[in-house]
């Protein structure tokens, strides 16, 4: 499907274009060309300086992951760049922890404090959420230029503020809670109210948020838009709900089944008679443990199955609905595959205590990159030479912005 087709284009103001001729369509094949040996030996002298610097060399690290990642991802036939300085990142990080700490710290003194906290983090969060994306993007490029993110402030706090007002409606009503430790009926009635509020709400609250993100990247003179309403994220997160449903119904039948096929099979050798009757028989013991394990390990199944699915349809649905005037995208991000490679991956994490992580990282890049492909209706050349004619524009550089870090959101 053409994405760029979809719906209605927004007003273009490109100098370069012609609509007396037709435009070609270009499509852009998205390629990784890293490995996971090749990323290894960067995971792990990551790991292991992170832990020596007891986590402040965290920035330089993921700088250097992002290049690697960012260099080896070829959007038709040409690499991304990365060009950010770890030193700001630094910054970024250490505002959040510091915000983080003294969020914790003050819960622990008094609910009011704790409400002054929240109040704050509630207050900067969105400006820093916007400084990160536009710091990611000024420093990210393909073919000699950065891209830009023209997100506002003040849309920057109408997509994130709706996420802090259920926390903020708990947290305020245990000031008026005599006793934190033994909170009164109503409070706990309040906090289940906005917990299934909040649960029918993070559709819509993520479409906020997404919008934000993908209604603001910006590549020259193209800026993208999100063209999808919050049903199609409710339609997403209620089928993910169903495989969950019905995965967790399945694996209830499962360990059913075979406690009873145990149990037919002889293996509830009572304790016999006397004594020891009514105590269960070594049989029992062992069909308790097989039920146990399978429940276990089926649960454990629950929770890797639902997520693959929500990647692939929630990618598939952002990046085939965003576009702007003349780029488009196309994802195709099959589930059965994605989900055959996280099982793949969890196996062999397991099987090496956390080693084949890097490994891991890469074959899941390489399937979710190469899965979508970038549809355009002019010349990427056209493009590129039209913004090196303004180099102001091109320079895309947020550095000099007092809040122009990453957070690591």
């Amino acid at each position: 499907m053409d994405v760029s087709a979809t719906d209605e284009a927004p007003t273009s103001t490109q100098p370069w274009t012609d609509s007396r001729v037709e435009p070609q369509e270009h499509r852009l094949a998205i390629r990784f060309t890293g490995s996971g040996s090749e990323y290894f030996r960067i995971w792990i002298v990551n790991l292991l300086l992170t832990l020596v610097t007891l986590g402040l060399y965290h920035p330089w690290a993921k700088v250097r992951k992002l290049r690697y990642f960012y260099g080896n991802t070829q959007v038709g036939g040409h690499p991304l760049g990365f060009h950010a300085d770890p030193k700001r990142m630094l910054r970024g990080y250490l505002l959040v922890a510091l915000m983080l700490v003294l969020y914790s710290v003050a819960g622990h003194f008094s609910p009011t404090a704790g409400l002054l906290a929240f109040m704050i983090v509630a207050a900067i969060w969105p400006a820093l959420l916007k400084a990160s994306l536009q710091f990611r993007l000024a420093n990210t490029s393909w073919r000699g230029l950065r891209f830009r993110f023209h997100g506002s402030v003040r849309a920057a706090y109408a997509a994130m503020l709706p996420w802090f007002v259920p926390g903020g409606l708990i947290v305020g009503a245990l000031v008026a809670v005599p006793d934190p430790e033994q909170p009164p009926a109503w409070y706990g009635v309040l906090t289940l109210g906005v917990i299934g509020t909040l649960f029918c709400l993070v559709p819509w609250l993520w479409w906020k948020l997404k919008r934000y993100q993908h209604d603001h990247y910006a590549y020259g003179h193209e800026q993208t838009e999100l063209r999808t309403g919050p049903g199609a994220f409710y339609g997403v997160f209620a089928e993910t709900m169903g495989i969950g449903a019905a995965g967790a119904t399945a694996v209830v039948l499962v360990v059913v089944l075979i406690v009873f096929g145990v149990a037919a099979l002889g293996v509830f050798g009572g304790g016999g008679g006397g004594e020891n009757a009514g105590t269960p028989g070594p049989g029992k013991a062992i069909a308790i443990a097989v039920g146990v394990l399978s429940f276990v390990v089926g649960m454990l199944a629950v929770q890797l199955v639902p997520r693959p699915y929500f990647t692939a349809k929630m990618q598939n649905l952002l990046w085939s609905r965003t576009a702007s005037h003349s780029v488009g995208f196309e994802s195709r991000l099959r589930f059965w595959p994605l989900l055959g490679l996280t099982l793949k991956n969890w196996l062999l994490m397991i099987l090496t205590l956390g080693l084949y992580w890097p490994f891991a990282a890469a074959a899941t890049q390489r399937m979710r990159v190469e899965a979508v492909e970038v549809v355009a209706q002019i010349d990427p050349q056209t493009l590129v030479d039209a913004q090196r004619a303004h180099p102001g524009d091109a320079a895309g550089d947020a550095a000099g912005d007092l809040f122009g870090m990453d957070i690591g959101l």
